[in-house]
């Protein structure tokens, strides 16, 4: 019997707000740091599709394997893939090499550092039905159902924790950043409806950091500013790159480049420094110039993890009045509350 259910869906979306929305109607639920995948089996056939619509199958191997291994031949699910790292979160470097051309080399990491598959909703039940028009409240259970009858012995599938209870919405935004992205409340008399952004919401902590000037890239196109690469000193006394800033005006961009040029010195960075050319960047998009570490400025930002920030940061003022030497990697340490142990897991 083949799917009742379109396997090109798109996901449903969600809209930025600044507040966690209260109320009855709502659920929560942790915002997973991760690539958001659809997947889907008829029979023995399984896909992976990604928020863009491109399969993700052969970069997932063992998701593949787990997904055929359980007894419903028929069904479709949304959810997150991450990768565990050795510190009870999840790495996004290691999902990033997944994606690697080469399936010998996917198929070595896939047993070394193995994914998890958080499932958060059901669009198609066991027997093919597509459940895309149910209310959130039904496909939850319905949900539950589901995964509480499969053999799941390798955990490689959890279903993501939610609730009702803002107090517990709270706790876990108050450790989002390191654990995870943020918070995600859905209306649960809502249908899936694929690729609005209607029904569910998220909210994400924007935290602030004042960060070293230890380089800078010139933008693609003209002798221009284009980003500013930041740095933090580590206990050792070491200048750390930890991410980048690009979120300035063309008129700021024209001001800062020949000040910015008048302090080009190596080695810029003295602890961990910027990359070179890769397969992710290349030529002049990986060059970079150093700087003596006179300037700092301050940034606002949401997700530090695996030593960088997740995302780019948002500039938000120069700040001659801060010394570099007093930026230190401790103002980007977040609350601990684990991203493994909010899925139950030691």
């Amino acid at each position: 019997m083949p799917l009742k259910v379109e396997t090109s869906l798109e996901p449903m979306e969600s809209r930025p707000v600044e507040e966690i929305p209260e109320g009855d109607n709502w659920l929560y639920e942790p915002k997973w740091d991760g690539f958001r995948c659809l997947a889907f089996r008829s029979g023995n056939k399984v896909e992976l599709q990604s928020k863009s619509g491109q399969s993700l199958a052969r970069y997932f191997p063992e998701l593949v394997e787990a997904l055929l291994a359980l007894k419903p031949k028929q069904f479709a699910l949304d959810g997150e893939i991450v990768i565990p790292d050795d510190h009870g979160s999840f790495s996004f470097d290691q999902l990033l090499q997944r994606v690697h051309p080469a399936a010998s080399r996917v198929k070595k990491l896939s047993i070394e550092t193995p994914c998890i598959y958080i499932v958060f909703d059901l669009l198609a039940d066991s027997r093919g039905n597509s459940l895309v028009k149910t209310p959130l409240k039904e496909r939850r259970e319905l949900l539950q159902d589901f995964l509480s009858k499969i053999d799941n012995r390798n955990g490689t599938i959890q279903i993501s924790p939610a609730t009702r209870d803002i107090t517990t919405a709270r706790r876990w935004f108050g450790a989002a950043g390191a654990a995870t992205d943020g918070i995600m409340a859905k209306l649960l008399d809502e249908p899936y409806d694929s690729g609005t952004r209607d029904g569910m919401v998220k909210i994400k902590p924007v935290r602030t950091a004042d960060c070293v000037v230890g380089g800078f890239r010139y933008a693609a196109k003209g002798k221009i500013v284009g980003s500013l690469l930041l740095g933090l000193y580590d206990d050792a006394g070491l200048l750390n790159h930890i991410g980048f800033c690009s979120g300035m005006t063309n008129a700021m961009r024209q001001e800062l480049t020949p000040r910015l040029e008048k302090l080009i010195k190596s080695p810029g960075f003295t602890g961990s420094a910027p990359g070179g050319p890769s397969r992710w960047s290349n030529g002049r998009s990986a060059e970079w110039e150093p700087l003596k570490p006179e300037l700092v400025v301050e940034v606002g930002w949401s997700h530090f993890t695996g030593g960088r920030f997740r995302h780019g940061t948002k500039f938000l003022r120069w700040r001659p009045d801060k010394a570099p030497a007093q930026c230190k990697l401790e103002q980007v340490a977040t609350p601990g509350a684990g991203a493994m142990r909010l899925l139950g897991k030691n």
